[in-house]
């Protein structure tokens, strides 16, 4: 009888799990038993938080008592996942060993590639199965629209009301409370994070689909309506609690529910969840970059551009993390973040920004930072978008965020700089968002001071903006103008370009005509 190990990774539920699907398939008769590694050398990476792991920690256990009440069982082992799988084989001996393909970063390629040789010298028969659009293996990204549309019409992975089959004991493994003490990433848990689960993330996905989508369309950009107007969702389909198709499909059957219903909140229910939709496809469409391609975790997209910002400014970039840049809204989205590990995408594209050109940091150890400040740190849709704000894909519009600009157009009244930088509530408007320009006198009625030194209520900023902005622009459009750079992006269009046409439709003609660099364009819109 086939005895079968499902080994859970960034897929933590029940629904729409392919590889437990086949797996009671496949061992009809047998057993079949599920294991989740903990692994400390992950967990340590620069890339890895406690805002993380405290998530994925609360989803296993949900993941647990949702297995117990389907008549499973979860074994959680915590080691290296060779060590694991090898724990589990001579307690019990598996035929077959079943998991969602990943993509993640180098550490998560590398382990993957040891455990295929493990299963190679045991005779354990290994299989993979996609949980979303991306395609392994992909020559090219002719088709890959069509693709996408098709994995997400199928229907969701389902398993029997009961598992008709007997199971062994799982072998050895520790409970999941007891990780909290073995596992302790770097940093502190924000005490303003999403919770984790399935359970809380199919409440978030109901609140979102039946009344916040409203909000959707116009509010996602200000940090100060994004908190609702956004889904809310990304944690959830990182860590895998939710899958794409099954949100993409519960989005799809609202929307036919709208289409009967004729009043105004119900179009701007629509509106939204229409303009959701298409960053569903974006979503896959950026982790794809990085299963075509892992060197770009680490190296620049376009060669190109290999030779900009060489020299990191420590001094700067440990401003940054401190939120003492001196640009308020810079700060505030800083603060935030600390205290809830999340911020709407307008927001994470500014400090990109901010980082990359006018600060002129290297875009690597700025998205170290970044990546352990996100609960939702999707390794596929970080590195791309850290490429792509910092102008070294070679492929897409230059973006240069002015951070006092943004503050103006996105908090005009200065609701969010105020609530997350106590010092500013008692700065007047005129002096808000540039409070550097504040006379004397006036610093000393509102009791602040601006400075230079770690003791001052608020910092001059690092440098002189619009100059730096100027700089940095010229910077990159130098390189950018070079003939042997504008020739090798053909190249990167051909490999990670997008095919859709600004309306989201597939590109047409014939598969001879490559898209240019404006085919890339639409990026620009995913804002979750």
């Amino acid at each position: 009888m086939p005895h079968v190990l499902v080994w859970f990774k960034r897929d933590l539920r029940l629904h729409d799990h392919a590889a437990l699907e086949a797996a009671c398939r496949h061992a009809a008769g047998g057993s079949v038993r599920c294991l989740y590694v903990a692994e400390p050398a992950l967990w340590t990476l620069p890339d890895a938080s406690a805002a993380q792991w405290g998530f994925v920690r609360e989803s296993l256990i949900d993941l647990a008592e949702a297995l117990r009440a389907w008549g499973g069982e979860l074994t959680v082992w915590h080691g290296d996942a060779t060590s694991a799988l090898e724990a589990c084989w001579q307690a019990a001996p598996f035929d077959a060993l079943f998991a969602h393909e990943e993509t993640g970063n180098a550490f998560t390629y590398e382990r993957d590639r040891a455990v295929a040789r493990w299963c190679h010298g045991r005779g354990v028969a290994w299989q993979e199965w996609a949980q979303n659009g991306v395609v392994r293996r992909l020559k090219d990204r002719d088709g890959w629209h069509r693709h996408w549309h098709r994995f997400m019409s199928r229907p969701c992975a389902t398993l029997p009301a009961a598992p008709a089959m007997p199971r062994p004991q799982a072998g050895p493994g520790i409970a999941v409370s007891t990780l909290e003490d073995l596992i302790q990433p770097v940093g502190e848990d924000p005490p303003g994070r999403q919770r984790g689960g399935r359970t809380a993330g199919l409440r978030m996905l109901d609140s979102f689909l039946h009344r916040r989508c409203a909000r959707y369309r116009g509010g996602i950009s200000s940090p100060l309506s994004a908190t609702q107007a956004c889904s809310r969702l990304s944690p959830y389909l990182a860590w895998g609690c939710l899958s794409v198709r099954e949100v993409v499909q519960a989005t799809q059957e609202r929307l036919a529910q709208l289409s009967l219903e004729n009043d105004d909140d119900a179009r701007r229910q629509q509106a939204g969840l229409t303009a959701f939709l298409s960053r569903l496809h974006w979503h896959c469409h950026f982790i794809q970059k990085l299963e075509s391609e892992p060197e770009i975790e680490w190296r620049n997209m376009h060669a190109g551009y290999d030779g900009l910002r060489t020299e990191l400014d420590a001094a700067r970039l440990q401003a940054l993390m401190q939120g003492r840049t001196g640009w308020p809204l810079v700060d505030a989205c800083v603060a935030m973040l600390r205290e809830t590990g999340w911020l709407n995408f307008r927001m994470r594209a500014m400090l990109v920004s901010v980082a990359t050109y006018p600060l002129w940091l290297p875009w690597r150890p700025v998205g170290l930072w970044l990546a352990r400040q996100f609960v939702d740190y999707e390794p596929g849709i970080h590195w791309s978008q850290m490429q792509m704000q910092a102008g070294t894909t070679g492929i897409n519009t230059t973006r240069v965020y002015n951070p006092v600009k943004q503050a103006r157009d996105q908090d005009p009244q200065g609701h969010f700089v105020r609530r997350w930088l106590p010092a500013l509530r008692r700065v007047p408007d005129t002096w808000l968002f540039e409070p550097w320009r504040m006379p004397p006198d006036v610093q000393q009625r509102c009791g602040v001071r601006v400075g230079h030194d770690a003791e001052a209520d608020l910092p001059y900023p690092l440098v002189e903006l619009e100059d730096a902005l100027r700089n940095a622009r010229a910077r990159v459009h130098a390189v950018r103008a070079l003939p042997e750079v504008q020739a090798a992006a053909a190249a990167i269009v051909t490999r990670h370009g997008s095919r859709v046409n600004r309306d989201g439709r597939a590109a047409g003609g014939p598969r001879r005509k490559r898209p240019t660099a404006e085919a890339e364009q639409p990026q620009m819109s995913l804002r979750f």
